[in-house]
């Protein structure tokens, strides 16, 4: 049943710090803790690591406005994000930041790799530059008209209204967005690092490396030579300072993916192994789950950055599409941009994993959450079908045949072992990433244990022949136990309480191969409760003054 143990780095993109986390990043997230779940399930060795993203001009500014220093502001901010993912589960191995001694390492020696290549080159940049704050401004501390549709109050990089990308110089009526002065135009010189030494490379590497969609669409960068791609930033700036250039610091996207690197070399730090036997090993696996807003800097510049350096490039990217929420973009204003804190003050975590498990299939396609089918899927499939078929048996029998189980009945048999031969197609989806026919295997099969025990109604049964309905309940909960088995990556408490029902210890995929009969089972534990629509309108309420 299971395949050769593996080693796996698993990564998900880093949140910034700046912000809260939101039920949009959760969609990467969860999926994530989906897919490292099952592979740990099946006996494989798998490593979970992340980070804050917490460089840049944004985190600078605010700590600079509340009063605090940057290195105040990314605690705190670890500490925020480090609760909310736990309140939904995801379980990471390590979770490190960007401002850490290991990932200055790494990006020295990744700088060093890339001037000893030739890749690193200079050029004087014109850059708008705020006298009143004494600063060079970031594309997003610009503000103004733009200069192709005449839209005011458009960020320096692009145009909300028209979608044109523009140089922030180009704007018209250009304000810095700190202060509200006009800034001036002061020439800059910059390190690039430069692509189109790396087009055969990166032009194989890509389709072999991500989705059809995915490739197809990054290679039309290839239509024309590969642009360089500035990696400094002016001072002051909150980052790591470029090794021989004073007054110069690593641009935010380089030290980014760098920590992941950092990341797990804290881990290995921290478990007494040694960074090379995971990232570097040519037999271990290396997979980062992104979204597709990130593409570019994970698909062309960061294999080009490792490549240079002599570090194992991914062996996959796996990229997903957005959240909407009832068919539309997250809205502050509709209630429908809702943190993750706020979520967990008002619904339970798991119906959210649930949900996305039953959406997500793997590709890049958007997902919709639709609060209307939250409710609906979690209270029919969850709580009805699934959940049920424990309470209606485990209730039973511990209330009526003093909670000993016997033997399956030849039906109930038949059922179970139809439960167990989904294994494989059930572990293919998991690792295709395609939860949602995982979903749809663990409903059917749930659906056809309660026709069964209706059909059996041992409600009845248990008046005239209790080991008849003894057998009836002893094959339900096992073909429940089966569901349960498979939908531990999913709903890990829900699993975990399955076995404390049936007193086992926490399931691996292997355990889908041994019953429960013959054994006294514990007191239920309520699994699932339904989703009142009244949480999710206070929930959304409170969104809207958040």
């Amino acid at each position: 049943m299971n395949t050769p143990c593996r080693k796996i780095v698993v990564t998900s993109a880093l949140p910034y710090a700046n912000g809260d986390i939101h039920i949009g990043h959760l969609v990467e997230y969860i999926q994530t803790d989906f897919w490292v779940r099952f592979q740990k399930m099946r006996g494989n060795e798998c490593v979970y690591v992340c980070a804050d993203d917490t460089h840049g001009t944004p985190i600078m500014l605010r700590a600079r406005n509340e009063g605090i220093t940057p290195e105040a502001l990314i605690a705190a901010s670890h500490d925020q994000h480090t609760r909310d993912f736990a309140g939904f589960e995801i379980s990471f191995d390590n979770y490190y930041s960007t401002n850490s001694p290991e990932n200055r390492r790494f990006c020295n020696a990744v700088y060093e790799a890339m001037l000893k290549s030739g890749a690193v080159t200079t050029r004087s940049l014109p850059q708008l530059y705020c006298g009143h704050d004494q600063m060079f401004l970031p594309d997003r501390f610009v503000k103004g008209t733009c200069p192709k549709c005449g839209a005011q109050g458009q960020y320096g990089d692009a145009c909300d209204v028209c979608g044109q990308t523009y140089a922030a110089e180009e704007l018209v009526n250009a304000l810095c967005a700190i202060c509200g002065r006009a800034p001036v135009t002061r020439d800059s010189e910059h390190l690039f690092f430069e692509l189109e030494p790396f087009r055969d490379f990166l032009k194989q590497w890509i389709p072999a490396h991500t989705a059809p969609d995915v490739a197809n669409k990054l290679l039309e960068w290839f239509n024309e030579p590969l642009r360089g791609w500035c990696i400094s930033r002016d001072a002051p700036y909150f980052g790591f300072e470029i090794p021989g250039h004073p007054g110069k610091f690593f641009y935010v996207w380089v030290d980014a993916p760098i920590g992941y690197m950092a990341s797990l070399q804290k881990w290995c730090e921290d478990h007494k192994q040694r960074f090379e036997d995971w990232w570097q090993n040519p037999q271990a696996e290396l997979y980062h789950f992104i979204g597709k807003d990130i593409v570019r800097f994970h698909c062309l510049f960061w294999p080009a950055m490792l490549k240079t350096a002599a570090f194992k490039t991914p062996d996959k990217v796996f990229v997903h599409g957005f959240l909407t929420v009832n068919g539309e973009k997250m809205s502050k204003s509709k209630g429908t941009f809702v943190k993750a804190r706020t979520y967990l003050d008002h619904l339970n975590p798991q119906d959210l994993r649930f949900y996305y498990a039953c959406k997500l299939n793997g590709t890049t396609d958007d997902m919709d959450l639709n609060l209307a089918d939250f409710a609906n899927r979690v209270n029919s499939d969850l709580v009805g079908k699934i959940a049920n078929l424990a309470s209606r048996g485990a209730q039973m029998l511990n209330k009526r045949l003093d909670g000993l189980t016997g033997s399956m009945d030849a039906e109930g048999r038949e059922l179970h072992k139809r439960a167990v031969a989904k294994a494989d197609s059930i572990a293919a989806n998991y690792e295709a990433r395609d939860f949602s026919k995982v979903m749809t295997d663990i409903r059917d099969l749930a659906d056809q244990a309660n026709q069964y025990f209706d059909a059996k109604a041992p409600w009845t049964l248990v008046k005239t022949d209790p080991e008849a309905a003894r057998q009836v309940m002893t094959s339900v909960l096992n073909v429940f136990r089966v569901l349960a088995i498979y939908l531990q990556p999913v709903l890990p408490s829900f699993a975990l309480k399955t076995s404390r029902l049936f007193n086992e210890d926490a399931y691996t995929w292997e355990a889908l191969g041994s019953t429960v009969e013959n054994k006294r089972i514990n007191v239920y534990e309520y699994l699932a409760t339904r989703v009142e629509q009244s949480a999710i309108d206070t929930m959304i309420d409170a969104s809207r003054l958040t």
